[in-house]
C-alpha cells in the first residue's frame, strides 16, 4: 500500500483532487485507490502499491518501449467525466491547438514512472488535463532531453505517435517558446535547483525548434 495524506487547505484541494481522477481512470497504467477517508481534518488515500525502479528515459533504455505503449494508451483515453485542468490552467499559456478531449497526465518524469513486473505504472495524477493528445508529447519533451536525448533524437522518438506528426509545427514553435519563457521566469532569482533544471531543459528544446 502507499499512503497519500494531507491537512492544509491547499494539500487537502490537491489530494482530493487527485483521489477523484484516480478513481474516474480505468487503464492498465494508472494504480488503483484501495480506500480512503477523512478525520481530524486530514485526507488519507490508500493507493494500490507499484513496487519497482523509476523508468529510465535514456536513448535506447528498454523502459522507453514501456512509455511508448503508455502513451499510446493516454493519447486514446478520452478524458474522465471529472473536472480536469484545462491546458491555460494547468500550463499558464494557452493556443487553441492545445484543447481536446483526451486525458493527459502532464508530469511523465521519472519519478512518476514506476517499472512493475505487471509493467509501466503512472503515479500522481494531481496535475491531470483535459487536452489534445499531443500535449502530452510536448510535455514529456523536457524529460526526454533530461535523460540524455539531444532535442532532434527526442522529437524523432516523439514522431512514431500520430499525433506528433499531425499538430502544425508552428504550434509546437509555440509551446515550447512560452513553456521556456515560463520556466525561465520561474527560475529567475531565489529557486529550487529542478526549476533551473527545467528551465534548462525547456530552453534547449525552444532553442532547437526557433534556430
Amino acid at each position: 500500500m502507499f499512503v497519500k495524506a494531507a491537512h492544509t487547505d491547499f494539500g487537502v484541494r490537491s489530494l482530493r483532487f487527485e483521489l477523484r481522477v484516480s478513481e474516474a481512470v480505468s487503464g492498465p497504467h494508472s494504480p488503483a485507490v484501495e480506500w480512503h477517508f477523512e478525520a481530524g481534518g486530514w485526507l488519507v488515500v490508500g493507493f494500490e502499491h507499484c513496487d519497482g525502479p523509476h523508468a529510465d528515459l535514456s536513448p535506447d533504455s528498454p523502459d522507453l518501449n514501456l512509455l511508448g505503449e503508455a502513451l499510446t494508451v493516454l493519447g486514446e483515453t478520452p478524458a474522465p467525466d471529472v473536472p480536469l485542468f484545462s491546458p491555460k490552467a494547468r500550463l499558464g499559456f494557452a493556443h487553441p491547438a492545445m484543447d481536446g478531449d483526451r486525458l493527459a497526465h502532464t508530469d511523465l518524469g521519472p519519478a512518476n514512472l514506476i517499472v512493475t513486473p505487471r509493467g509501466l505504472r503512472i503515479v500522481d495524477w494531481a496535475m491531470a488535463t483535459k487536452a489534445a493528445p499531443w500535449v502530452e508529447l510536448a510535455m514529456l519533451t523536457p524529460w526526454l532531453i533530461s535523460a540524455g536525448h539531444a532535442p532532434a533524437q527526442a522529437e524523432q522518438w516523439l514522431s512514431r505517435h500520430p499525433a506528433w506528426g499531425l499538430t502544425d509545427p508552428e504550434v509546437l514553435d509555440y509551446f515550447a517558446t512560452k513553456n521556456a519563457e515560463k520556466w525561465a521566469s520561474k527560475s529567475a532569482g531565489f529557486a529550487a535547483a529542478w526549476m533551473y533544471d527545467l528551465a534548462a531543459w525547456t530552453s534547449q528544446w525552444a532553442a532547437y525548434r526557433t534556430a
